[in-house]
């Protein structure tokens, strides 16, 4: 039998608490311990990294752990998290269902620390519409990260072989207009190419709208679809691509047959997406550039929506205020510039950095100008997203319409049912 002694006790003990504080307060090696969860491929995630290694390197006194976690899930994986009490100290948070973390008070207010002198941000630096589900009257409860206003992209070399006008071209005369893309993408499917893959996305059905004068929702978030010709207007012209030939709809390709592949193989001439197909085209060489959206309305430009994500602090973390100053950081100019220099996935969603990005290819101010003027989910104009599950119940009736199952009337109708049922609109 051991005889530990009342000395050897005394010192087992207060070993003992040692390690019990320093495990409450952070690693073995007295340093401050976060956690962020986010979703990425392995590209991805190494940006990410960039950021938290600039940020540890300025806090040598803060270690940073990303908590990389499928895209495929996350929603769910999150909310059960923080249902639960858990999750990360820090997380990316998705428009469409940041509402829904909002009314759980399952994330923090951030407005009070970003306007502090702790915050390496401020609220103004970024464009007003990106902000959508992230903030609830004048309280901030995620940063946009970066953002990712669509655009089209085009196959340069595609319109040289079979000698087609390019929508440069037609934009550099004031004619890239809806009549144009008709006729490129009629030209191309001459051509033996598709012209362009639709998607039945609400920021790709929204842009439609919007490029055409209408909209789902009016300035102050009231839903109009139901009186708003030019909207409904525009969901006719997005199946008439479809039943006309100068477009395919993506959810009726062979499985694996996506518009990156086929944009990558020249089977299409144009597709639509944000800038987080750059670094993949750049890659393969590919001879393309960006184009704004093709509006019906005589002006040069409307906006469109802009895909983003936010980063958002944990309300049951008791690292907050490291969490928050963190935060500020990853998603300021030093902690975006840090990310996003070079050929990137996204583009800066902060004001006054944009040359980061302007080195490829030659019309990429196309996509900071349409961060401008742009909305994010969530915004008033792009309302659904504040309903959980609206979004994904729009998409699956744009779905049977692209699929030939419904008409643009039969469908506006069904939408405009959906939004009063979920919203008691």
């Amino acid at each position: 039998m051991i005889n530990w002694g009342k000395k050897s006790l005394f010192l087992f003990g207060l070993v003992l608490c040692m390690v019990l504080v320093q495990a409450c307060s952070g690693s073995a090696d007295g340093k401050e311990q976060l956690t962020m969860s986010a979703w990425g491929n392995p590209a991805e995630l190494k940006v990410y990294q960039r950021a938290i290694d600039a940020y540890m390197e300025k806090n040598p006194d803060v270690s940073i752990k990303l908590v990389p976690i499928p895209v495929d899930g996350y929603e769910q994986k999150l909310i059960t998290q923080l249902t639960g009490g858990g999750g990360s100290d820090l997380f990316y948070v998705g428009a469409e269902y940041t509402s829904r973390l909002v009314e759980g008070n399952t994330i923090e207010p951030l407005t009070d620390f970003l306007n502090s002198e702790e915050s390496y941000t401020k609220p103004d630096d970024y464009a007003e519409g990106l902000w959508g589900a992230a903030k609830k009257e004048d309280e901030i409860y995620g940063v946009p990260v970066d953002s990712n206003p669509l655009v089209m992209y085009y196959n340069i070399d595609l319109f040289k072989e079979l000698g087609i006008k390019t929508p440069q071209q037609y934009y550099d005369e004031g004619e890239w207009n809806w009549d144009a893309f008709k006729k490129v993408t009629t030209e191309l499917k001459k051509g033996g190419k598709k012209g362009y893959v639709q998607e039945k996305t609400l920021h790709m059905i929204e842009s439609w709208i919007w490029s055409n004068g209408g909209s789902i929702y009016d300035e102050d978030g009231n839903l109009v679809l139901d009186n708003d010709k030019k909207a409904q207007e525009a969901i006719a012209f997005i199946d008439s691509l479809i039943q006309d030939g100068n477009a395919v709809y993506a959810g009726a390709l062979p499985e694996g047959q996506g518009l990156d592949a086929m944009f990558l193989s020249q089977q299409v001439g144009m597709i639509s997406a944000g800038h987080w197909l750059t670094p993949m085209f750049e890659e393969a060489g590919v001879n393309y550039d960006y184009i704004p959206w093709p509006t019906n309305t005589g002006n040069e430009r409307e906006p469109v929506v802009i895909p983003t994500a936010y980063l958002s602090v944990n309300a049951n973390t008791d690292k907050k205020e490291e969490a928050m100053k963190f935060l500020s950081f990853y998603v300021s100019k030093e902690g975006q510039t840090a990310r996003l220099s070079g050929v990137g996935n996204a583009i800066p969603s902060v004001s006054g950095i944009d040359e980061i990005v302007e080195d490829q290819p030659k019309h990429v101010h196309y996509v900071t100008e349409a961060r401008e003027t742009g909305y994010a989910h969530g915004s008033p104009k792009s309302k659904s997203a504040l309903t959980p599950g609206l979004v994904n119940d729009m998409e699956d009736l744009f779905d049977v319409m692209l699929l030939g199952k419904a008409t643009p009337e039969e469908t506006v109708e069904k939408v405009v049912k959906t939004i009063e049922e979920k919203t008691d609109q």
